[in-house]
């Protein structure tokens, strides 16, 4: 039986085991959807200035993500899995940097396995856990950041966790947080701009994709995939 620990955004430098990073609303729903667009690799960095000279370095790569919620303008994406519906993304190498997310994953560097993860890969994600039966998995609650509570990322967390416990949870429960932790009653009211109703609604599509996120050092940097259950 594995032991599961729980870490904040900054705790995440503190993180052993296996690492699932997670970001719900919306980074690692965004990726997801990214993927399922054609998407190859996802480059996960820390700040604008090294997204951008990622772009420079990778021919016909294109930058996702935000600042503060909003896409910067050299950006070519934002993070929004809307956004990315109906774009041909095949084979593009993606870089993203986002407030959050990818802030979990740079920091997770004592990690022996990492992976990002939302509940619309909540179950594939589970079922490669399962596969590697580690001692220790930790959870990186990164929406405990900016004032915010997070539940959103924890109640994904606990469900995950359920079914690497062998349950199967109903998860009619913890979607339900989605919509009372902050950032979703932020989602919800309409009260930031860059909030879009359908992003809220791609989020909590639980089980959507059939694929984990694993992310890997190759080279000195992140690369994270979509690996089927079948891989």
């Amino acid at each position: 039986m594995s032991d599961f620990r729980f870490f904040t955004l900054a705790e995440s430098d503190q993180v052993q085991g296996d690492v699932v990073v997670i970001d719900v609303l919306r980074a690692f729903t965004t990726a997801a959807f990214a993927f399922e667009q054609g998407t190859s690799w996802i480059l996960p960095v820390s700040t604008v200035d090294e997204a951008l000279a990622l772009k420079r370095e990778i021919p016909g790569a294109l930058v996702m993500g935000e600042v503060n919620g909003y896409k910067p303008e050299p950006f070519d994406l934002s993070n929004s899995p809307g956004a990315l519906r109906g774009l041909d993304l095949t084979d593009k190498v993606l870089i993203q940097r986002t407030s959050a997310g990818t802030q979990g994953l740079v920091r997770a560097i004592q990690a022996k396995a990492l992976f990002a993860a939302s509940f619309v890969v909540a179950k594939a994600t589970a079922q490669k856990l399962l596969e590697r039966q580690a001692a220790t998995i930790s959870f990186v609650i990164t929406g405990t950041s900016e004032g915010r509570d997070g539940d959103e990322d924890l109640a994904c967390a606990e469900y995950i966790q359920a079914l690497v416990q062998g349950d199967d949870p109903e998860p009619t429960p913890y979607l339900a947080r989605v919509a009372t932790s902050t950032v979703g009653r932020e989602f919800i009211s309409g009260s930031l701009g860059y909030l879009l109703q359908e992003d809220f609604q791609l989020s909590v599509q639980v089980n959507h994709f059939g694929f984990a996120m694993p992310v890997r050092s190759i080279g000195g940097r992140l690369v994270m995939t979509s690996a089927s259950l079948e891989q």
